[in-house]
């Protein structure tokens, strides 16, 4: 039909238009701004504000516009990086792993309903991306010449890059139905590649201006291959990568999410709530993995520069390491509980039902120590400090130190696998000769992993064992090493046990509790929040310097920000951020109403 398609193409172009009028608006009152300052045009100037510092948008100065832009590009940026991620892997599994036709479609209309939300996103996604430019080089005029000197060759990479990605996001999308289908797996598998790149581009910038390398001692470019493969890279890179797939998976579970809630047809919550299951087990299973590449990071940060390390942990920003320490103990409960009500909709999981009481109290006591601060100082009177001895108590301060919580979260991560596998066998049986023996082997492996977790948890405070922190440090990754053999190992024999199983009853997809959605919702607005809150860390290690220790930052703004004042801040990006996902999802929406109709049509031609 015309009209939809007409329609559609106009609801595409509405946040284009309505981001240009943004850009519009602020070039307009910055150009105001730059000449009240009475700034010589094309003059040696190292800093502008776009407001002046008494005008009613005072509050909104240089640092706080780059922060928001710089934010909300980088969150819808990890959006559209695991979306297509998420999609390739469902259209493979959907087109190799799946034999019978009618599961192969369905595997395919999953992918491309999850498809229908990258076209908006990456536009959006584009348009933040030269606000922020735009904003950077007028306001940062000093610090863009600097970076191009240092990067300018990998810039014109990043452009060729995002031109590939371009073509191959919309030749992907909208060649859908009319390419053959190996061709357009090809360009989705092209369309990750590209999509990688730009962030490993991206995160090369990012880096060197927190550990700059390929430098003389006055700060020239002497070798850009170093400055770019600097010492930060590659953990970033890991740990981005990881976080963006979390993100990404629970957005879109989000989604599904929220159609669920608002549609009241059994086959639509059916698909909707199966659409959430596999956007949650895509974000949960890099979950598990997450912790281990942000300790890899924090490792090596500290390798770099032993003063970046304690002003991370002990200093300012280490309250903010306990916020995150309480979103991820969050995060943990919130993933659980949703596998405990998913049960609900399996025929035979209540077998495992007596299960949950001892999984939620190992993970509850596991938070608590996840989350416990080493000194007390900010939540006591300096009379409860002079009555325990110190800032430090005597008893929960040894929770506070990386024994413990290397521990809790190992745990964490254990149980919230055991949860996952119950979750998986609910109404299956084993029929192998050897299913009694398997999962006595799986037990035992569970015990041993939270054995060796625990006894290396234990050894650090034993003087004899490991209890110097250069012994102690080198001793963590085993824990690590036990919980990911354990996991594989488990799931292997997993797989084996179960393969030809007798299912003992269905499972009812649409039939769960509206409070699993909410706990979808709950983890997309947790895992962004994350996000956003460890951005602002990583950003503020540089403290005073644009590149640390070799371009310092003489603005007015040049200083760490209040915690209160950066969870603001971070509040804020996250709202806008679901606004306009919110947008996204609205004309996702419009697109499946258009599919419906033009389907319609076609069948009644065929009926004709």
């Amino acid at each position: 039909m015309p009209n939809c398609a007409l329609r559609t193409k106009i609801v595409e172009w509405l946040p284009v238009l309505g981001m240009l009028c943004v850009v519009s608006l602020a070039l307009s009152f910055g150009g105001v701004a730059f000449a009240a300052e009475g700034d010589p045009y094309g003059g040696n100037v190292q800093y502008r504000e776009m407001f002046p510092a008494d005008s009613t948008f005072g509050f909104l100065n240089s640092r706080v516009i780059i922060w928001v832009l710089a934010q909300l590009h980088l969150l819808f940026a990890a959006f559209v990086l695991a979306v297509p991620m998420l999609v390739i892997v469902l259209e493979c599994w959907g087109h190799f792993a799946v034999s019978d036709p009618v599961e192969k479609k369905k595997w395919d209309d999953l992918a491309y309903e999850f498809a229908r939300l990258m076209t908006t996103a990456f536009s959006i996604t584009s348009i933040l991306g030269a606000i922020l430019t735009f904003c950077l080089i007028g306001l940062y005029p000093q610090l863009m010449n600097y970076l191009v000197e240092v990067f300018g060759p990998t810039m014109y990479l990043y452009a060729t890059m995002f031109f590939g990605e371009s073509f191959s996001l919309y030749l992907y999308y909208y060649g859908w139905h009319k390419l053959k289908k190996n061709v357009h797996i090809f360009l989705g598998v092209m369309l990750n590649v590209f999509g990688v790149t730009l962030m490993l581009v991206a995160n090369a910038w990012t880096t060197f201006m927190m550990a700059p390398a390929g430098l003389a001692e006055n700060g020239a470019v002497i070798d850009r291959v170093a400055a770019f493969n600097n010492f930060l890279l590659h953990p970033i890179n890991i740990h981005r990568l990881i976080a963006n797939i979390c993100m990404g998976g629970s957005v879109a579970g989000a989604y599904a999410a929220y159609r669920w809630l608002s549609t009241t047809d059994p086959a639509k919550r059916a698909h909707y709530d199966w659409m959430g299951y596999i956007g949650n087990l895509i974000a949960v299973v890099a979950l598990l993995v997450l912790p281990f590449a942000g300790y890899y990071l924090g490792y090596e940060i500290y390798m770099f520069n032993q003063q970046l390390g304690i002003y991370m942990m002990g200093g300012i920003l280490s309250w903010l390491f306990v916020m995150q320490a309480v979103l991820i103990g969050a995060l943990f409960l919130a993933a659980n509980y949703y596998l405990w009500l998913g049960m609900d909709r399996i025929e035979g999981a209540e077998r495992y039902s007596g299960w949950i009481k001892w999984l939620l109290s190992v993970i509850t006591v596991c938070v608590l120590v996840w989350a416990t601060p080493k000194s007390m100082q900010v939540f006591m009177t300096s009379a409860e400090v002079t009555a325990i001895g110190g800032t430090n108590h005597p008893i929960f301060g040894l929770l506070g130190v990386m024994s413990a919580k290397n521990t809790a979260v190992n745990l964490m991560i254990l149980t919230t696998f055991l949860s996952f596998i119950l979750y998986r066998r609910g109404n299956l049986e084993a029929t192998v000769p050897w299913a009694k023996t398997g999962k006595m082997v799986q037990a035992a492996l569970f015990g041993i992993g939270a054995g060796v977790v625990i006894f290396i948890g234990v050894g650090g405070y034993i003087p004899e064992l490991w209890l110097e922190s250069t012994k102690r440090v080198a001793m963590s990754p085993y824990q690590v090493l036990a919980v990911l053999v354990v996991i594989v190992a488990v799931f292997t024999i997993d797989v084996m046990l179960f393969k030809n199983a007798k299912k003992v009853g269905r499972i009812r997809w649409g039939e769960v509790s509206a409070r699993s959605q909410y706990t979808l919702i709950f983890l997309a607005v947790s895992f962004t929040w994350l996000m956003a809150l460890m951005g602002f860390v990583r950003s503020s290690l540089r403290q005073h310097w644009h590149v640390y220790e070799v371009l310092e930052d003489t603005s007015v703004t040049a200083f760490t920000p209040a915690v209160g004042y950066a969870t603001v801040v971070v509040s804020v990006c996250v709202m806008l951020f679901f606004a306009l996902v919110g947008m996204v999802v609205w004309i996702a929406e419009l697109g499946s109403h258009d599919d419906h109709d033009h389907d319609h049509d076609e069948d009644h031609a065929v009926a004709k």
